[in-house]
């Protein structure tokens, strides 16, 4: 699915079954909430803490889509188009960092 096609995909079902978006702070507090349901599972699983009964009952694969969602959620109100922001950001950080993670032989300590 194209970013373009994901962006409709939600903007028709929050019309259609969801009955309207919230509002962006709303959404923006249900980001860091669903950022923090990631963080928990990261940290378990590839992290140094361990798991409480419970704690990996949802898979990494079912977080990040909630964010990708909830970050779809936010563009479409805000009236981003997601596809044309992330190209912008990818030459961004093509020219600002073109020679940040080249080997320089110097010791990075």
């Amino acid at each position: 699915m194209e970013i373009k096609d994901a962006q409709k995909a939600v903007d028709n079902w929050i019309h259609s079954v969801g009955n309207g978006y919230f509002s962006q702070l709303t959404n923006m507090a249900l980001l860091a909430e669903e950022t923090g349901e990631l963080a928990r599972i990261i940290a378990r699983v590839y992290g140094d803490q361990v798991a409480k009964e419970g704690d990996l009952e949802k898979h990494l694969s079912e977080e990040l889509a909630d964010v990708l969602w909830v970050t779809i959620c936010i563009a479409n109100q805000c009236g981003v188009d997601l596809e044309k922001a992330l190209e912008e950001s990818f030459r961004k950080k093509s020219f600002r960092d073109a020679d940040r993670f080249k080997p320089s032989g110097k010791n990075s300590l």
